[in-house]
Parts: C-alpha cells; structure tokens; sequence
C-alpha cells in the first residue's frame, strides 16, 4: 500500500500495522484507523438525543453508547459501500490510490461479506431502539447506498451526504422522545448545512484529480467562493442549532457553549484556504471539537 501523502489521513503504519496481515486491508476499509467520520456520525445522534431526553440520565448514557456502536458499524458500512462504487475512481485520485478495494488489497466479494456483517450489527442496535427508529432506519440506509452515485449525476453530492450522515439528528431524537417534531427537524437542518460546510472544506483536497477524471462536487462549483459559501452554511446551521436550543426550552447554561461552538466554526472560515490541501484535511477535523461543544451546551442547557 503506498505511504501516506502529507495532505491525507491514509496511514498504512500505526496500531493498524500491528494487526494480522490478513485483517488489515477489513480494517483500513472500514477506516476504523481513522475515527474522525464515526464522530461526525456519532455528534448530531447525541444532540438528538440532548435535545429528545426526558428520561432519568441513565438512559441517555444507554441511548448514548447504543448509538456509538451503531456509529461505528453504520459509519463503517457506508464506507464499504462508498469504496465499492468508487474502486475504479479511486485508484485515479492521489490521496484514495490506497484504500483497499482500489488497490486490489481486498476484492468486491470480500468487501460484500464484511459491509453483511456491519449490516448485522447496526441491526442489533436498531432492534435495542424504539419502534419509530426501526420505521426510520429504511431511509437512513437508501441515503447511504444512494450517497456514492451523487458525484456521477449532480454537483452537490456534498449536499446528498450531509442529508446522509446528519441523519443520525432525527435518530437520536425519534429514540429519546419517541416522536418527530419541528425540533427534530430544525435540528436536522442545521446538521444538513453543518456537513454541507466541512464536506466541502474536505473535498477542497481532490479538486486536481476531481476535474481530470471528470468527477462532480460542491467543492469544484463553489471554489471561487469558498469562504462565503462555507461560512453561509456554518451562519445558518448555527441559527439553527440555537433555534433547536430554544425550541428545547434550554436554560442560561447552553448560551456561553453556542457561543463557543460558534467561535470554532468562525475561525475555520477565518483561515480557510482552498490551495492548501493539508489545512483544509486539519479544518474538517476541527469539526470534531465543535460538535464536542454543541454536545456540551446542549448538555448544560438540559441542567440550568
């Protein structure tokens, strides 16, 4: 596998160098080496279920760690299924040569047995969830089989993965209140345009490779506006996320974590630099960190 390029986080060393051979190219595709998209998957689920909780706190701590599993084998199945879609793409952009369906490390087939088993797992955390998710959980998994053909039909498959991976909001949500309502989907919508923003920030990286094979994204239409597009998205996802705040009745405790969490996404804009593949990979991680603080102002706005 080749060695990492400085601007992207395909490592073929690390704790997963220690593995058996045979058990790498399983773990390198389902980026379980790289934790930052089960977190971004995992934050908006813990908001949701912030925001939808009116049950005792050790409830949301079971609710809480049923989602990071369900993250992480959900998180993981997407990738299976994106890697499939796009083996042949892959193998001509720079920075994905090495994921393993694209060098050959793994074939469809195996690739197919392993998302089965993912697939098993996120159901035995669906079947742990009230009825309403299971009612939901044929639309999380249409979005992300449909995800990776975006980049082939429009230019904002950005957009179609924000719809995908924010769909954890509503889940967390529908799973601690047992119902949708305008606060779930406020919440959603502000998640939406969160991801719109840093997916975008994250295809900034490929946008060379992108334009020669003929690959559409969010990232190549709006480049020579990069700041204002992005920061359009982060100021109204923002507004959304206090108006879900609101809707949610939070008390004083939630306002000085908004403010923080609003910093932090002020400052990715302040910075942002399309030509700078490295920066734009450390700015879509910093997107770990703000929803680590919505969570906390949710939390303490449950509390005041």
């Amino acid at each position: 596998m080749p060695a990492a390029t400085p601007h992207t986080d395909i490592k073929s060393d690390g704790w997963v160098a220690r593995m058996p051979v045979w058990l790498r190219p399983y773990l390198l595709l389902a980026r379980l080496d790289r934790p930052v998209g089960t977190w971004l998957l995992l934050l908006p689920g813990l908001w949701g279920i912030e925001l939808g909780t009116h049950h005792a706190f050790r409830r949301q701590i079971e609710l809480a760690i049923l989602f990071a599993v369900g993250s992480l084998a959900m998180r993981s199945a997407g990738c299976v299924v994106n890697d499939i879609w796009d083996r042949d793409i892959d193998a001509k952009v720079e920075r994905t040569a090495g994921r393993p369906l694209a060098s050959g490390a793994l074939s469809v087939r195996q690739a197919l047995v392993f998302l089965c088993l993912l697939l098993l797992i996120g159901l035995g955390v669906l079947l742990a969830l009230p009825l309403l998710c299971w009612a939901l959980a044929p639309v999380a998994l249409l979005l992300v089989a449909v995800y990776p053909a975006a980049k082939r039909v429009t230019w904002w498959p950005q957009l179609v993965m924000g719809f995908t991976f924010g769909f954890g909001a509503p889940m967390g949500y529908a799973a601690a209140a047992n119902r949708l309502d305008m606060t779930a989907l406020t919440l959603y919508a502000g998640t939406i345009l969160w991801q719109l923003g840093f997916d975008t920030i994250y295809g900034f990286q490929d946008m060379d490779d992108d334009a020669r094979i003929g690959v559409r994204s969010t990232s190549r239409l709006m480049v020579r506006h990069a700041r204002l597009f992005v920061g359009t998205c982060y100021a109204l996802a923002m507004l959304l996320f206090i108006a879900a705040g609101c809707l949610c009745h939070m008390g004083i405790g939630f306002w000085p974590g908004a403010v923080a969490a609003a910093i932090i996404l002020a400052a990715q804009i302040r910075v942002l630099q399309t030509d700078q593949p490295a920066l734009c990979l450390h700015l879509f991680r910093r997107n770990v960190p703000f929803g680590a603080v919505l969570a906390f102002a949710y939390l303490m706005g449950n509390m005041t």
